[in-house]
């Protein structure tokens, strides 16, 4: 299990706080929530109606005014100036899953322009050599094949996104499949008419893994896990996956990376997922977490309307000389139990009274962001 200390979290939870709602980041606390990013687009509502839109009508004066613009290079009173208002408009904010340094797959959300092909757009920007080049953060690489091409087929009624991918999906390193199946596949269940991925070549349905062989069943979904930790199951039968979020550093930087594992079965997930946090990554991972071994339980999580309790012994904070619970920790738990069917929302508190965060301030409720891994636009 790794430790670490004084670790500083990007932009990922949203913290509702006692005082004001806030959203913290890196190194900033914000007083106000702002409107969450867009997430999804719907084609027929924003570019459905362009190509029918009448053209102005022109007189001669105006366009020979235009000609003599484009002949001496003067404006004819427009101009291609942008207001950084507009500039936004044009942007969306999209969880791209990359491979790490590491060789994990982890979401990072980045800002491409704003199309009416939002999915096939996300795959395109895991293409190496493509259009992620110019945004590829340090520590990452695209995880599809250079040159490969995608086409979706989105069946909005059951929630499938069918990709077919040119013969060049084909050419992958070995060693990246299983990287690149969970890559495609959170990726597009990011967007919310989307649970299943079917997988195609050319037109052709995956029914095996193109390197490996290994035997493609059914529909691809989150159910499959994400890095995927089956060291500690020796009964298969009996156990289940739990999705944890442990911390992933490349320099100066840290970020939240999920963390599939195989547990026993037990009475109480979410007591499962708690008690796993609690006792942090594997050795194998390098990745960290800055929960103390020492952090207990006092009461049995408590889940109504959406929200869950949890009630932890003072060894939750480990911040500020031990008064404040670290941010990081908060975020881990609130990624970890919302991947859980039915928690919206989570209430921290320390022997029965509500935890205080870094900046001093309690803790009401964590709730799971719309983005993860987001920075500041």
């Amino acid at each position: 299990m790794r430790k670490l200390a004084g670790v500083s979290a990007p932009f990922v939870v949203v913290l509702a706080l006692t005082t004001t709602g806030c959203s913290l980041g890196a190194n900033d606390a914000v007083d106000t929530l702002d409107e969450p990013p867009v997430t999804y687009t719907d084609a027929e509502e924003d570019f459905g109606n362009e190509e029918n839109e009448p053209e102005e009508d022109v007189t001669e004066e105006q366009a020979d005014e235009s000609e003599a613009g484009e002949e001496t290079g003067e404006e004819t009173g427009s101009t291609d100036e942008t207001t950084p208002d507009e500039a936004a408009e044009s942007l969306n904010q999209r969880e791209l899953y990359l491979i790490d340094s590491n060789g994990l797959v982890v979401p990072q959300t980045l800002t491409l322009p704003k199309t009416d092909s939002v999915m096939k757009q996300a795959l395109e920007y895991l293409v190496e050599g493509g259009p992620i080049n110019d945004i590829l953060p340090n520590g990452f690489r695209a995880v599809l094949p250079a040159g490969t091409e995608v086409d979706i087929d989105h069946l909005k009624e059951e929630k499938l996104a069918i990709v077919n991918f040119s013969s060049e999906f084909n050419d992958y390193n070995l060693a990246d499949e299983k990287q690149i199946f969970e890559a495609v596949t959170w990726t597009l269940t990011q967007f919310p008419d989307v649970e299943e991925v079917k997988v195609e070549v050319n037109g052709y349905e995956l029914d095996k893994m193109p390197q490996s062989e290994k035997p493609l069943v059914g529909n691809l979904s989150r159910a499959d896990g994400i890095n995927v930790d089956t060291s500690e199951v020796v009964d298969f039968t009996n156990s289940t996956d739990i999705t944890l979020y442990f911390l992933g550093a490349n320099d100066e930087d840290t970020y939240y990376v999920p963390v599939t594992k195989r547990v026993e079965n037990v009475d109480n997930e979410l007591e499962a997922a708690i008690n796993e946090l609690i006792d942090g990554p594997s050795l194998m991972t390098n990745l960290l977490t800055e929960m103390s071994g020492d952090v207990e339980l006092l009461n049995e999580p408590k889940l109504q309307n959406g929200e869950v309790v949890l009630d932890f012994n003072e060894a939750i904070q480990s911040a500020n000389e031990g008064s404040a619970i670290p941010t990081s920790v908060l975020e881990s738990l609130a990624l970890t139990l919302t991947e859980q069917g039915g928690i919206e929302k989570v209430s921290i508190q320390v022997n029965g009274e509500a935890g205080v965060n870094e900046a001093g301030i309690e803790v009401e409720e964590v709730t799971r962001p719309e983005l993860v891994n987001a920075k500041p636009l």
